[in-house]
């Protein structure tokens, strides 16, 4: 099993801690009232996003979904324009316009996001096909939730992907549940990897809590994608902390299985684990975590003293040029 040297153990730990905090300030903020909007918890998911990035370049492709804060972040998203933008303001990604269900940063390669729920993974597939034209060794990514394995446009991906061998990985993110409903209850398959059988390619089921676990898979698939060797599914286990959207009762949610998950939180067990390997001082990782909690003190200062869209942007990027 290929495993994650030191400094790459490191820099998986700085983009959890990086995430974790994110998500609990868009928490605090949200609650103090001074933003609404509407929000999605990633808390629980983060060691896929900080694990799987690693692996890629600035100009590998990503499109994600809603609840996708965590893969832009951990690809390289700005804090300030990331909060300015689901703050509704001109400094943000999409200048105020997209909001934090519709976030874009090319540069970074962070393609797109979306709120149809199985739409990454065409979306995915026309940049995986752009890049395999051009022949620059372009990786593309589609992460998606456990549900969106149900859509047909999973189906229809999943087999134009094999056909043309494009380098793409689809990442399911499966977090057990489907907005509200469990996953048993409306996904037949026990294994949503063992799909990838249907269509000549790989399916790995990954331990997603587990960095060493998740490193290795993703390694493998990306590395085939990027050498030409096609497609692969990851069926990435693990569990969200929080209801479907912020403000969710998660009545529907098993109560001692979700406390099971959050005293099984992967961030405080792998930076325990660093530390007992000597990868890392407790010091060290503390210094980690003040500094993202700072930056992310100036990211949110910064959006809220920015100024809204002028009504002008209500046309601006949507019809061609006024004569």
């Amino acid at each position: 099993m290929m495993q994650p040297d030191a400094k790459t153990q490191l820099e998986i730990y700085r983009r959890m801690s990086l995430l974790v905090t994110n998500d609990e300030r868009s928490r605090q903020v949200i609650k103090a009232g001074r933003l609404v909007m509407p929000y999605y918890s990633y808390r629980g998911q983060e060691v896929i996003p900080a694990t799987l990035m690693t692996l890629l370049n600035d100009d590998d492709y990503l499109c994600t979904i809603y609840r996708g804060i965590h893969d832009m972040l951990a690809k390289g998203m700005p804090l300030k324009k990331l909060w300015a933008e689901i703050a509704g303001r001109v400094d943000g990604t999409c200048k105020g316009k997209g909001g934090p269900m519709h976030l874009t940063y090319p540069s970074r390669g962070i393609m797109v996001t979306t709120g149809i729920v199985g739409s990454t993974m065409p979306i995915a597939n026309g940049l995986a096909w752009g890049a395999q034209l051009e022949g620059k060794g372009q990786v593309s990514i589609a992460t998606f939730g456990d549900g969106a394995s149900n859509i047909g446009a999973f189906h229809e991906s999943l087999n134009m992907a094999a056909v043309w061998k494009l380098p793409v990985v689809f990442v399911c993110q499966n977090n057990l549940y489907g907005e509200h409903t469990r996953y048993e209850r409306s996904t037949s398959a026990a294994r949503i990897a063992d799909r990838g059988i249907a269509y000549d390619m790989p399916g790995v089921r990954v331990d997603g809590n587990d960095p060493f676990a998740m490193y290795a898979a993703a390694k493998e698939a990306v590395d085939r994608a990027r050498r030409g060797g096609g497609p692969t599914l990851l069926e990435c286990m693990t569990y969200r902390f929080h209801g479907h959207v912020f403000g969710d009762a998660d009545a529907y949610m098993d109560k001692a299985e979700k406390q099971a998950a959050i005293q099984a939180d992967p961030f405080p067990r792998y930076r325990a684990d660093l530390i007992a390997r000597n990868i890392a001082t407790e010091a060290e990782l503390d210094a980690i975590d003040a500094k993202f909690a700072a930056e992310i003190d100036e990211a949110v200062e910064f959006a809220l003293k920015s100024p809204f869209p002028e009504q002008n942007e209500l046309i601006t990027d949507v019809y061609g040029e006024l004569a």
